[in-house]
């Protein structure tokens, strides 16, 4: 009881404290000085964060920022959040963690992403006026620390010299949706990191719950915005994003958005996997940069890893996939080596040899190219022909002669069939999913060839309804017979043209669907080796559901699913993969 009231009093001191008076957090180690910290924004909001310094250290340094909603730190003084930056003074810098607005101190309301552009801002505005500051500020971390760092520069302060993001997070281009289709983890995770000031575990480790809630609403067929009615538990913030399915101002107003990369004139150096989630949100930011700045000091590093593997030391096996041995990397070291290159004066990190250094999966050796498109010298065009070839389609670089189609139904009524096998766990597999959906393969190749870069394409089809979400999948097809997952992309037919706004399709009539937002690869096929492209209708219980009545998604349930879906995919439709060939 005595201890609960201590706590009470301590956390009440610290949110009547000011932005520059800090309340000192024991540390048994005596080679550091731990301070908790409470900054005001320029809106009113509260900050708390912690500052590590060498004890009796008198002289300015440049500050390294971590800006996280993820608190792992007990308040005891001990915990992750402290030993990461312990790890910045042991490097010669001053370590700084920051919380997004209403983590661990704050007292305000928690909202992840939403105000972390101008609290970064003011972070680093703070930092750069204090004693111990030489106004130097440089930024690392993953996933949503990884988001941060591009939100803090979306308005550049002065003081930020560098970030070095990890799988970095764009909201609504990776999660809480995915190309304009929203994917259930956000789910759970709203409650992990807003249920209180640090991290409810209890919710976050539930899986089975979520499981089951999954599970209940694609038995029942409710609506997508009914999923916490289903649970039991209100989650106002999943409720808050999935009223936004178009790519709008609210999500633009959170990091950079077209012009805004012009500005960003610090130097970058992304990491990043190919089997990340969220790939396609970090290299959104990368291909955004150039485009705006086509001089842009931006590195990236890319190979076989996770999510988390990217963040760390990768690991030697991925879904069942063994990397290759000089894949794996220890990113915390290459970050440190990058800050003593911008800050000390230091030598470039060694496997920096172009803007972009990629592990070529089956090689055992890196890559480099001074751009994404450089990266391949020749892309392959093969259209989805209806000629067989034994339990597949030929995928052939000529185009068809004559224009037919593949003719698909998908009863969305029908909750005992799943569609779009599409996620890469395994990596490698044994069969392909032939039940439904359409398999096309090319010819073994001669010679040994590096699919290098990310695919593309154009899906030409007719269909009886408005709407209707899709995905493609490419496959090598190994001379033993497996199938190696290389990239997919699952999109939304009605925002292929516009991510920001939804055009509906006309029924019956033949239209044009392009894209281009896959995964990035790079993977060694050798002679013999042969490439498989997957298409399918996305309907499973890992997404909301497209009934296709052009309704708001999130609002359709199994009533909408009177008449099934039907489909034709023409033979002209087509994809673009690029390689590398000597």
């Amino acid at each position: 009881m005595k201890t609960a009231f201590n706590l009470i009093i301590l956390i009440l001191i610290l949110l009547s404290c000011s932005s520059n008076k800090k309340i000192l957090v024991s540390d048994s180690e005596s080679e550091y000085d731990i301070e908790d910290i409470l900054i005001k924004t320029r809106d009113g909001g509260t900050i708390s964060g912690m500052i590590a310094r060498k004890k009796g250290e008198t002289s300015k340094k440049t500050v390294i920022l971590q800006f996280t909603i993820y608190v792992r730190d007990a308040g005891k003084g001990t915990g992750r959040d402290i030993e990461t930056i312990k790890q910045s003074v042991d490097k010669g810098y001053i370590g700084v963690i920051a919380y997004t607005r209403g983590k661990r101190f704050s007292p305000d309301e928690i909202f992840p992403y939403e105000h972390d552009a101008n609290d970064t801002y003011d972070v680093i505005d703070w930092i750069s006026k204090q004693k111990w500051s030489n106004g130097q500020v440089g930024m690392f971390g993953g996933s949503y620390n990884g988001f941060t760092q591009w939100a803090a520069t979306k308005k550049l302060h002065p003081a930020l010299k560098t970030i070095v993001p990890y799988v970095a997070n764009r909201p609504a281009m990776g999660l809480p949706m995915e190309n304009n289709v929203f994917v259930n983890p956000n789910y759970e995770w709203s409650f992990y990191v807003g249920n209180d000031k640090y991290l409810d575990t209890l919710a976050g480790n539930d899986r089975q719950r979520f499981r089951n809630m999954m599970f209940k609403w694609w038995e029942i067929g409710a609506a997508y915005n009914k999923l916490d009615s289903i649970d039991n538990a209100p989650n106002r913030l999943f409720q808050r994003w999935i009223s936004h399915p178009s790519y709008d101002e609210y999500w633009q107003n959170m990091s950079p958005y077209k012009e805004e990369f012009a500005q960003i004139t610090i130097p970058v150096l992304s990491i990043d996997g190919y089997y990340n989630d969220s790939q396609n949100s970090s290299l959104y930011y990368l291909k955004e940069h150039y485009k705006y700045n086509p001089n842009a000091e931006h590195y990236l590093i890319i190979g076989p890893y996770s999510h988390f593997g990217a963040q760390r030391k990768g690991a030697k096996e991925i879904e069942g996939y063994t990397v290759d041995k000089d894949a794996l990397i220890d990113t915390n070291e290459i970050t440190y080596q990058w800050f003593d290159y911008i800050f000390k004066n230091g030598n470039k990190p060694k496997m920096l040899k172009d803007k972009i250094n990629y592990q070529v999966m089956g090689a055992n050796e890196w890559g480099n190219a001074s751009s994404i498109e450089k990266m391949s010298n020749k892309n392959l065009k093969f259209y989805l022909t209806n000629k067989k070839a034994v339990d597949f389609y030929e995928l052939n670089s000529e185009k068809p002669l004559k224009n037919t189609f593949h003719y698909q139904e998908v009863d969305f009524a029908n909750r005992e069939i799943m569609n779009n096998d599409y996620y890469p766990s395994p990596i490698i597999r044994d069969e392909m999913d032939k039940t439904n959906g359409f398999n096309f393969i090319t010819e073994p190749f001669e010679e040994d060839i590096i699919v290098n870069g990310s695919f593309m394409g154009q899906l030409n089809v007719s269909i009886n309804k408005k709407d209707f979400d899709y995905g493609v999948t490419l496959y090598e097809v190994m001379p033993n017979g497996q199938y190696f997952h290389l990239s997919y992309i699952v999109g939304r037919a009605s925002y292929a043209n516009d991510i920001t706004k939804r055009k509906l399709l006309t029924p019956n009539e033949i239209e044009k669907i392009p894209f281009t937002n896959t995964h990035l690869v790079s993977k060694k096929l050798s002679k013999g080796s042969r490439l498989l492209v997957y298409i399918n209708v996305n309907k499973n219980p890992f997404a909301e559901l497209n009934y296709g009545t052009g309704k708001e998604v999130t609002k359709e349930t199994i009533h909408d699913a009177d008449e099934p879906l039907k489909i034709k995919w023409y033979t002209d439709s087509f994809v673009e993969i690029p390689i590398w060939k000597e």
